[in-house]
């Protein structure tokens, strides 16, 4: 998302002075916390980790489920008809436009760092009781776990807190507040304390969500320098990339080029799969196509299994290390994503927008990690030795696995300018919808705030950086997500009490000719079963 997508010739409104404010000068004395006791912020992330992964580990996992089990049950009920806004209300985009912006809003940095390396750790430290370290086994459960954390379950969660921003912004014509979501569960309190608590929590979870994907980018580019100069790995040296990107992000901001930055981040869109059309083509292309195919295969038959594992009975440090920092990762995006998908989908039935928001992001994200995972595995099953550099930094996988391929010096430059613009741009994205949690639901917060929210969200990820390295950045994640969570749940179930008191729509009468009549509300305001 960029500032583009604020609306044409709307002023500014003001700030929510207590949410601004509040929201800020906690983010400012975390930032200070870092910067002047720096291990004190990296032991108390540590233990406070613990605390949440024993004693809510269980939650994380539940609930994830439970936001795929509610959208396929919205998407394929009475309610699929609904149309987000009023019932003459017709799509705003085409269906091509409207996919292709859903990427803009992606995992793009996300993509970037672990396409090469999940795949590549997971062969080298699999699942408990999966398969054997190394092996083919081991290579097939690493491609089926990648498609797990980055396919449907995080996109359901999009789904979910999307769908409810939209329907009650356009439907029943409230704002672009998360806490707008919950008037059918506490009326008028939204306006009150209890909403503008609900807008900060999701601020922070915004906001350190970001951070993570900052932090990744920085380690990242680090990763690619070193790569390709020699130019030594240190976390110095990624404090210095966030300040300059960071940098970037400011000066795109000042000068209003906003389609400049839409542009940017289409011709990323597209430099990317140049990119995996490259190594498709001059990688391992049958073994490329034969372990997607098992591997989806494999998948699908386990993803029950998988959905509800939570280490009861072994297993629990590697889940707490992947797949519930991954859900908590992907909860913590939810305020930023969902409001730039509902934002584009005005007039699409929930049936649409569920399927569209769920399956086309899901695909990518298989064929990703399909294409660079399955490189990667290819060249470590034939005694590459790719978890070795992996092992040093993880940010290290797409680099060691393009230099077996030829033009290196070429493809390690895209992926440096693909990770920059990828953090120019989502800081952009991120900044704006800050901007807009902090200026009651404006869809064109003021510049000064949107800057603010940009250099904060830069100095937190440099913050975490210097306080734990990556492991740091994974922590604050989780423990900003934990509360959101549960604004998350209650969104759902404020979701399905406004959507239960939707008048049922009467099916089409079949005349003797063949022909249907006008569907017609029911005079009675049945309510949907």
């Amino acid at each position: 998302m960029s500032t583009a997508t604020t609306e044409k010739g709307s002023a500014p409104k003001r700030v929510d002075p207590a949410v601004l404010y509040i929201s800020v000068t906690v983010s400012a004395l975390f930032v200070a916390w870092g910067v002047f006791f720096t291990d004190n912020l990296g032991s108390v992330a540590e233990a406070t980790l613990a605390r949440v992964i024993e004693n809510f580990g269980w939650l994380f996992v539940l609930a994830s489920a439970g936001f795929v089990l509610l959208a396929a049950v919205l998407a394929f009920s009475r309610f699929g008809s609904i149309r987000l806004g009023k019932d003459g209300d017709r799509p705003e985009f085409s269906t091509v436009s409207w996919v292709a912006m859903m990427f803009s809003a992606g995992m793009g940095i996300g993509l970037m760092f672990y396409g090469a390396s999940e795949p590549l750790m997971r062969m080298s430290s699999p699942p408990p009781g999966t398969a054997e370290a190394g092996t083919d086994d081991a290579a097939r459960v690493a491609l089926e776990y990648s498609y797990f954390h980055w396919a449907i379950h995080p996109w359901a969660m999009y789904a979910v807190a999307g769908l409810a921003l939209a329907y009650f912004g356009f439907r029943k014509s409230g704002n672009s507040l998360i806490s707008s979501a919950f008037r059918p569960l506490i009326g008028d309190r939204v306006d009150g304390p209890l909403g503008k608590s609900i807008d900060i929590l999701a601020i922070f979870a915004t906001l350190f969500g970001s951070a993570v994907s900052l932090g990744l980018g920085a380690l990242q580019i680090n990763s690619g320098l070193n790569s390709l100069w020699g130019i030594d790995d240190s976390t110095a040296l990624a404090v210095s990339i966030i300040a300059v990107l960071t940098l970037m992000f400011v000066l795109s901001a000042l000068s209003g080029v906003h389609r400049g930055i839409q542009w940017l981040s289409n011709g990323n869109m597209i430099l990317a799969a140049l990119l995996l059309l490259f190594v498709f083509v001059v990688g391992p292309t049958v073994f490329i196509l034969n372990s997607q195919t098992e591997a989806m295969g494999g998948y699908l038959a386990s993803l029950p299994k998988m959905s509800f594992m939570t280490g009861a009975f072994g297993g629990g440090e590697w889940l707490s290390g992947w797949t519930i920092f991954y859900w908590a990762w992907w909860i913590s995006w939810t305020p930023f994503v969902g409001t730039f998908i509902a934002r584009i989908s005005r007039g699409r039935t929930i049936r649409e927008f569920i399927v569209g928001v769920i399956i086309a992001p899901s695909v990518v994200s298989v064929v990703w990690f399909a294409i660079l995972g399955g490189t990667a595995l290819n060249q470590e099953l034939h005694g590459g030795k790719l978890s070795e550099a992996v092992a040093k930094g993880e940010e290290a996988g797409l680099f060691a696995t393009l230099e077996n391929l030829p033009w290196f010096p070429i493809t390690s430059v895209v992926v440096i300018v693909l990770v920059g613009l990828f953090f120019v741009s989502g800081a952009d994205a991120a900044s704006v919808v800050l901007g807009m949690l902090s200026s009651r639901g404006s869809m064109s917060p003021s510049r000064p705030v949107v800057i603010l929210w940009g250099v904060l969200t830069g100095l937190v990820a440099a913050v975490l950086l210097l306080a734990g390295g990556l492991e740091a950045v994974k922590q604050v994640a989780i423990i900003a997500a934990f509360p959101f969570l549960f604004v998350m749940i209650g969104m759902c179930v404020s979701l399905v009490k406004a959507l239960s008191a939707e008048p049922r729509v009467k099916q089409p009468a079949v005349r003797d000719d063949g022909g249907a009549k006008t569907p017609e509300f029911l005079a009675d305001k049945e309510t949907v079963a």
